[in-house]
């Protein structure tokens, strides 16, 4: 059996935003994947609502991935596949990141993640939308949260080529809900599943990390 674990935050976890409430198996896009690869596969939900990728959270420990992801990749074996969708809530205001910080966070997620991980699969943060000034979440984001999100995603596509990762851009196949413009509904949950599905099944080249010669230029 192959095991594939998904590592990231609310859109991971399954946030309904309709009434914050966690989506069911039934909808939820990782248990979908599940479904769609079969019983060949262990998909295993890592999820947590405001885990942030690159700084500390102030809620503790789970939802910090500094702290977090290196005890949990650590404990864990035999990874056949890892999803690694974490950033957006980096981009909240209230920890001002810098796109330098988010390229060392990345970096060092990644390396971290190759040690153990077969394969790596990135996905960059969502790209927010006006409506979450509105929404919400209108206390966390701001307009340079939105500016940051429509370019953060170039610092993940070229630390994923650096690394020799596959990249995922899931911002090309569906968009936040306008409810609060930033998770997703149940219908992108089901697009979100088939297109991992068919990504995976349609790159099986071993994906471990291995830095290329050369340093990396932004």
């Amino acid at each position: 059996m192959k095991k594939i674990i998904c590592y990231g935050d609310s859109n991971t976890f399954g946030y309904n935003p309709k009434d914050g409430s966690r989506f069911d198996e039934n909808i939820r896009w990782t248990s979908l994947l599940q479904k769609n690869l079969g019983v060949e596969y262990e998909v295993i939900n890592e999820g947590m609502c405001d885990r942030t990728g690159f700084v500390n959270n102030p809620k503790g420990e789970l939802f910090s991935a500094p702290k977090h992801f290196p005890k949990f990749i650590k404990k864990s074996d035999n990874i056949d596949l890892l999803i690694l969708w974490i950033g957006t809530n980096d981009l909240q205001f209230q920890y001002d990141i810098s796109f330098s910080a988010i390229e060392n966070g990345l970096e060092n997620l990644i390396k971290l993640a190759e040690t153990k991980a077969k394969k790596i699969i990135i996905i960059p943060p969502v790209i927010l939308n006006e409506n979450i000034l509105k929404g919400a979440f209108n206390y966390q984001f701001d307009n340079e949260s939105i500016n940051k999100s429509k370019n953060v995603g170039k610092i993940y596509k070229r630390f994923a080529d650096l690394y020799n990762c596959k990249f995922f851009d899931i911002n090309t196949i569906v968009k936040p809900s306008d409810i609060d413009g930033l998770h997703y509904d149940e219908n992108s949950h089901k697009i979100i599943a088939n297109k991992l599905t068919a990504y995976i099944k349609n790159n099986n080249t071993i994906c471990k990390a291995v830095r290329r010669l050369g340093e990396f230029q932004q």
